[in-house]
């Protein structure tokens, strides 16, 4: 537990006046209409929005998660979230433009736009609690539990005190201001939480017991778990951290923030974006901020971790009064955290809030938007007014603060819930990708793979059945061999997910003609897999769908794969000047470099130009 001082207590409760006083402020204009509540009238610029982006996802939750990522598995362990830039940059290149145009409220009723009929309906109104309910309450369940481990570790603060300040705060904040407070706000608490972090990381170095950044390179318990790349060697490393990740993962899992295809609180940034042009800036700044910027500091007090408490039995040691159940890897962070002084701690601390409320902020505003859009004025109330909409949305806010609190004080760690929501949607990634762009996809095929994937990942996780299939622990401790390698789980998942939809598709009706032609006369997206839709419709309609502007999509597809080169090219970099690699260093840094020039090149021919 750790002392503050007036300093201290100046950053954070000064902190807790401005957002405060922002959500109060903004809250006459948010409260006029759910346009205004849930996407701030659609007049949010691209810096804004991406700045906006990166601050939510910058959670409480994700420098544990990290932390536990790199003590177990080394700094290659981060595979398992740096492959979704892939699916990051394809967003930005090809899907941010598609989703501006949609004009569609949320994300979900995007599937009344692109589906008909009572299966679109359902669709719509149960993947408005599924994802707005469910799904939202596990993120941000998350992100509470590590703001619990937090107040214990650092300010000794039971599980329930901590839900209680922090979340009060944050609910009234949520609950007042809207999308346009959620932003505003975003824009501090970026710069906050990166100058914490950035803050904690340098102290935490040069800690006695640490030494410098030589000293904890070449240290017994951190030299193993520098390297970037997985051990080529270790065959079930190499496929687990790199090779799943960058072949299946990416496409295959829908996870919040890094949905394939774009959606969720993405989406909803740019469909409250100026114009296309800047739902395109948004995302790419988003994505250059989030993989290229952000991860080193966590990762270095994470290694730093690894010299000052080099178990959990350590931690337990100097911080007995964590409960048993809270304890993990991931409370290394926290536990670092304590040796800040007075002053800096005060900044730390501040950012940990900032980010606490950045993230569950947007989930409040996003959840409740799909309750209010998506599932109570379509199935409860059509004819609610715009007054009785938004007051819908803040009750909704409230509710979901509760139940995610409550949630939070039954679970145990980060990463746990990382993989259970990432199984839960293993295998429907490559609908929200393909639907854009294939006309035979219809409603059946996301409500197969939706529940078909559930399914799947509760069979092989919770059963005996799964146990006999890829082993798992009995309930003596022991592992247990199945009849495939541990690391198979997650592509049989996607595989059988996959092959259960596809044949859906095939075995039911196609959406009507109309419905096809008013989705390409709305969205105009071009390519190959509509020349059906062009054939059997009105051909002089369609054609301005198809021949109005050149088909981007492989300008599109060229500039992910040099966008990755950019930044992972960047991200690398930074981690071997770290090091002390110069060598390496400088030709990733050039690399970086020679491919943004290529990347403007690239960036011209898909018309749609922010700079």
């Amino acid at each position: 537990m750790i002392t503050l001082n007036t300093l201290d207590y100046l950053f954070i409760f000064s902190f807790f006046t401005l957002t405060l006083g922002i959500g109060f402020y903004v809250s006459r204009q948010s409260g006029k209409s759910t346009s205004e509540y849930f996407l701030s009238g659609r007049t949010m610029p691209w810096w804004l929005l991406g700045v906006s982006m990166v601050a939510t996802t910058f959670s409480t939750d994700t420098p544990n998660l990290v932390t536990d990522i790199v003590r177990t598995g080394g700094v290659s362990g981060n595979w398992v979230w740096w492959a979704f830039l892939i699916t990051g940059l394809l967003t930005v290149f090809i899907y941010a433009k598609l989703w501006r145009r949609s004009g569609v409220n949320t994300d979900i009723e995007f599937y009344e736009l692109r589906y008909s009929g009572k299966p679109a309906r359902f669709l719509r109104g149960f993947r408005a609690v599924y994802l707005g309910v469910l799904f939202n309450v596990l993120a941000m369940s998350a992100v509470t539990l590590a703001a619990i481990k937090i107040g214990q570790i650092m300010l000794g603060l039971s599980p329930l005190e901590t839900v209680g300040i922090a979340g009060l705060v944050t609910v009234i904040f949520s609950t007042v201001g809207g999308f346009k407070g959620v932003v505003y706000t975003d824009f501090i608490l970026f710069f906050v939480a990166m100058a914490g972090g950035i803050g904690a990381a340098w102290y935490c170095v040069n800690l006695p017991e640490v030494g410098g950044i030589q000293a904890l390179i070449t240290h017994e318990n951190v030299a193993d778990k520098l390297h970037i790349l997985p051990d080529f060697n270790n065959k079930e490393t190499l496929i687990t951290l790199l090779i799943i990740p960058l072949a299946v993962q990416w496409w295959s899992a829908w996870y919040p923030g890094a949905e394939p295809g774009g959606g969720g609180y993405i989406a909803q940034r740019m469909l409250a974006a100026k114009n296309e042009n800047h739902a395109i800036g948004a995302t790419f700044f988003f994505n250059i901020l989030h993989y290229a910027l952000r991860p080193w500091p966590w990762i270095l007090v994470a290694l730093a971790s690894l010299v000052v408490y080099p178990d959990i039995a350590s931690i337990q040691e100097a911080f007995p009064g964590v409960t048993q159940d809270k304890l993990g890897n991931d409370l290394a962070y926290s536990a670092m955290l304590t040796k800040l002084p007075n002053g800096l701690l005060g900044v730390v601390l501040t950012s940990l809030v900032a980010a606490y409320m950045s993230t569950i902020s947007t989930h409040l505003n996003w959840g409740s938007s799909y309750v209010v859009n998506d599932f109570y004025i379509q199935h409860i109330h059509p004819g609610a007014s715009q007054r009785e909409q938004v007051n819908t949305g803040r009750l909704a806010t409230v509710l979901l603060m509760v139940v995610s609190a409550g949630l939070a004080l039954v679970l145990n760690n980060a990463l746990q819930l990382f993989n259970i929501i990432l199984m839960f949607g293993a295998g429907t990634g490559l609908i929200f990708i393909l639907r854009w762009f294939w006309w035979r996809i219809n409603a059946w095929s996301e409500i197969s793979a939706m529940f078909s994937s559930g399914i799947i990942s509760i069979l092989i996780n919770f059963t005996a059945a799964g146990t006999y299939l890829f082993g798992g622990i009995n309930d003596t401790g022991v592992p247990i061999d199945g009849l495939m390698p541990g690391w198979m789980t997650y592509p049989f998942i996607v595989g059988a997910t996959t092959i259960i939809w596809v044949l859906v598709t095939y075995l039911t009706a196609p959406e009507s003609q109309e419905t096809l032609e008013t989705f390409c006369l709305k969205i105009n997206p071009g390519g190959p897999g509509w020349k059906k839709v062009i054939k059997e419709g009105d051909t002089d309609k369609l054609s301005k769908a198809f021949h109005g502007e050149t088909w981007n999509v492989p300008a599109g597809i060229a500039a992910t794969l040099v966008g990755c080169v950019v930044i992972y090219s960047s991200l690398f970099a930074t981690g071997y000047w770290i090091y002390g690699q110069y060598t390496k260093a400088g030709i990733l840094t050039l690399t970086a470099a020679v491919a943004a020039f290529i990347l403007t090149k690239l960036w011209r021919q898909i018309k749609s130009v922010i700079f």
